[in-house]
């Protein structure tokens, strides 16, 4: 039918195009399907939907734009890597990502030569952009967008705030409702450049997602190919998506590694002699010769995010570390927006006896910043730090700190510490 065909036409157009180099492979992914129930467009992760009207009544560089639109959800993972942010606050969750990505598409083609964001086409909203944009979300990923968003939720009590809306404008200086209003739909339904089905991603059995993230993982990687073949394209996006790209490693491994290469023979230690393990990360450390560890610091977050599973399963670990590698000291610091216990284990035997000894406490906001805090008033002198968190923490990912850090991020959070290195915690 027509609008079948204006949609094909719109994702060929975009493949072929050397500005959109980078994400023709993720064009591929999933199913695509015109409907008659949905109002304008909607992914869940890997499929798409396109209602037949909404399809009917766009230009064909407007639905180029709703086309990239839900392909970037997919890219970026957008409905698994921020179901706990949904759960949370889904009309929250559905603006930030929008905000996101719809700055990225602005940026990709601030002239609208082959892409442009819909406008209302009648009604009180007649003319005005259907989607979110604002300036000042530039460079942010939606965890931090999400945040912003609810801390103006917060500041308009008793208002109907909470749509960070601020007269944000889109590239021609037009003001942008910030509702994110679908006409004739409830307000908190989501923005109305399109809806995001968190329920049909979450349907997915974990194979069905595995298999999603292999094949989102690999178009990516061809457009990646596609843009080097074309020269630097306009994507936009290539470093960060190289960073999403690296192969996953077995933490558990990095994490004795980090400790013994950190710490070892405190008394021997030089910073002429670069090791080069760690060229690459954020952090720069001597080569340390000997067999001895010093003092080691271990900063558990027990905001409430982390349950009992994964606190007794990094507890087990961080045992299994100290005996391998045999400590002088080990600080316990549990943390939420404060430190909420600190315990001290002196020895192998001490240490041996972290799991059936130790008292976690917490349960209250994310602050990593207590840590160095913390440890700069109780003149606390590691050799290392190790934190444990789910990494959404903001923008406080504390200061000061006086040794080299390692975050250990759990929970699928893909987000990368400003300072120290990062592994991811994956299953």
């Amino acid at each position: 039918m027509l609008e079948e065909r204006k949609l094909q036409k719109a994702k060929i157009s975009l493949m072929r195009n050397p500005k959109f180099a980078l994400w023709s492979g993720i064009l591929m992914v999933g199913k695509t399907s015109i409907v008659d129930n949905i109002p304008t467009a909607s992914t869940n992760g890997r499929d798409e939907k396109y209602g037949r009207e909404f399809v009917k009544e766009l230009s064909e560089k407007e639905l180029c734009f709703v086309v990239l639109h839900e392909s970037l959800h997919k890219a970026f993972r957008h409905l698994t890597t921020w179901k706990k942010l949904y759960d949370e606050n889904h009309k929250l969750a559905n603006q930030a990502c929008d905000y996101v990505i719809n700055l990225m598409l602005r940026d990709i083609d601030p002239s609208g030569d082959t892409i442009v964001m819909p406008r209302y086409k009648d009604g009180p909203k007649k003319g005005q952009p259907m989607g979110l944009i604002d300036p000042r979300f530039k460079g942010m990923n939606a965890k931090q967008v999400f945040d912003l968003l609810k801390q103006e939720q917060k500041e308009q009590e008793g208002g109907e705030g909470g749509d960070g809306d601020g007269e944000p404008e889109d590239g021609d200086g037009t003001p942008v409702d910030g509702s994110g209003r679908v006409p004739g739909k409830p307000k908190d339904e989501g923005a109305g450049l399109d809806d995001h089905d968190w329920d049909g991603a979450g349907d997915m059995t974990p194979e069905e997602r595995k298999q999603l993230e292999r094949e989102v993982d690999q178009a990516i990687r061809q457009g990646l190919m596609a843009e080097k073949k074309v020269g630097k394209g306009a994507g936009g996006m290539s470093r960060e998506l190289s960073d999403l790209m690296e192969p996953k490693i077995d933490w558990r491994e990095v994490l004795r590694e980090f400790v013994k290469s950190t710490c070892s023979a405190k008394d021997t230690s030089s910073w002429r002699r670069v090791n080069r393990r760690f060229l690459s990360g954020d952090v720069y450390m001597p080569s340390l010769i000997g067999e001895k560890v010093g003092h080691v610091v271990i900063a558990i977050d027990t905001s409430g995010s982390i349950g009992d599973k994964e606190l007794a399963e990094f507890l087990s670990e961080v045992k299994g570390v100290a005996e391998e590698v045999n400590p002088d000291k080990v600080d316990l610091i549990y943390w939420d927006s404060a430190v909420a216990a600190h315990e001290e284990y002196e020895g192998n035997g001490d240490v041996s006896n972290i799991v059936s000894s130790t008292r976690p406490k917490g349960g209250g906001g994310t602050s990593p910043s207590c840590i160095s805090t913390f440890l700069e008033y109780k003149k606390i002198v590691p050799e290392c730090v190790i934190i444990l968190t789910d990494g959404y923490v903001g923008s406080d990912w504390g200061t000061g700190w006086t040794a080299p850090v390692l975050w250990c991020i759990v929970g699928g959070n893909d987000v990368v510490a400003p300072n120290g290195k990062t592994v991811h915690v994956k299953d």
